[in-house]
């Protein structure tokens, strides 16, 4: 813990020296970080009540009093009572700040364009995920979280194996006998791969992977759902069930009558989501893998009824 303590106060310090956070003016304006924030987030609505302001921001009451001072003192912002309650005050950016705003809006985004733009594809999407799952890790906000489901990229695959190898290891304590086993279903899906009879989708949250699931072919009438898998930082979004309908609905439109999946007893999330999908355990058995004592389910979802 202590190391990676360390590690991250390095980086703090790094990234402020690097994007001038402590120069005298951000930005090459007149304007302190703090000073910015706030002009940025006033930018944001018509006016903003000032309380509601105060602990959008999280800021102290006299702290954030004092900026705004300074910032009306300057022309940038204009404050009236509220409308609702005459005790309230709202804060509103002039003209005169909106143009400040542009000025320092459209300074932010000239310089990480600069960082970026010697960057590679590969190099600047490790960055957009890094930011993404240091942001869910830190202090999540569901609510400004943007997820997709996607078809397979370069790349995908080595993820998938290297993801449920981690995650289960983590989580549960299995050996590189799954990880071994992932790899094999992986590469079986994509060496033998039927087009229209088999898919695997990759979620994303914030341009982040974010978790995966594959349907294969069990044979001509069934479908398999596969190695479903949701990133921690990115669970309570709903993606699970976003990905097994995204499959269910794949081996339905492809004409298999069922489809049936195989999974252990410890995953109790993942047969939360079966189970709301309309699948039913049919099956389960003991068995030692993964360096466990484990008890092996098969569910099963019938997709077409029987003629009657």
């Amino acid at each position: 813990m202590s190391d990676l303590v360390g590690r991250v106060r390095r980086f703090n310090r790094h990234w402020t020296r690097v994007l001038g956070l402590l120069d005298q003016g951000l930005l090459a304006t007149e304007h302190s970080l703090a000073e910015a924030r706030v002009i940025f987030e006033l930018a944001q609505r018509d006016r903003w009540e000032r309380l509601a302001l105060r602990d959008h921001l999280d800021l102290d009451a006299s702290f954030l009093t004092r900026i705004l001072t300074s910032l009306e003192e300057k022309g940038l912002v204009t404050t009236s009572r509220s409308d609702v309650d005459g005790r309230r005050r709202n804060v509103a950016l002039t003209d005169a700040g909106r143009a400040a705003f542009a000025v320092i809006d459209a300074r932010s985004a000239q310089q990480i364009r600069g960082l970026l733009r010697p960057l590679t594809a590969g190099q600047q999407r490790t960055i957009g995920e890094a930011m993404t799952v240091i942001s869910s890790l830190v202090q999540a906000d569901s609510d400004d979280r943007n997820v997709t489901v996607r078809g397979l990229a370069t790349g995908d695959l080595g993820w998938v194996v290297q993801r449920h190898g981690e995650i289960y290891a983590d989580e549960f304590g299995w050996n590189q006998d799954f990880e071994c086993l992932i790899a094999k279903i992986v590469a079986d899906y994509h060496t033998n791969h039927r087009p229209g009879r088999e898919n695997a989708w990759v979620a994303e949250v914030d341009g982040a992977r974010a978790g995966c699931v594959f349907c294969c072919q069990r044979d001509p009438d069934t479908a398999q759902l596969r190695i479903l898998l949701v990133e921690p930082w990115a669970r309570g979004l709903g993606i699970g069930t976003r990905l097994v309908d995204e499959c269910v609905r794949f081996a339905r439109d492809a004409g298999y009558s069922t489809i049936m999946l195989w999974t252990n007893d410890v995953l109790a999330a993942a047969r939360r989501i079966y189970e709301a999908a309309g699948f039913t355990l049919v099956e389960a058995e003991p068995h030692h893998s993964f360096g466990h004592h484990l008890v092996g389910q098969n569910w099963e979802l019938v997709l077409t009824e029987e003629p009657s």
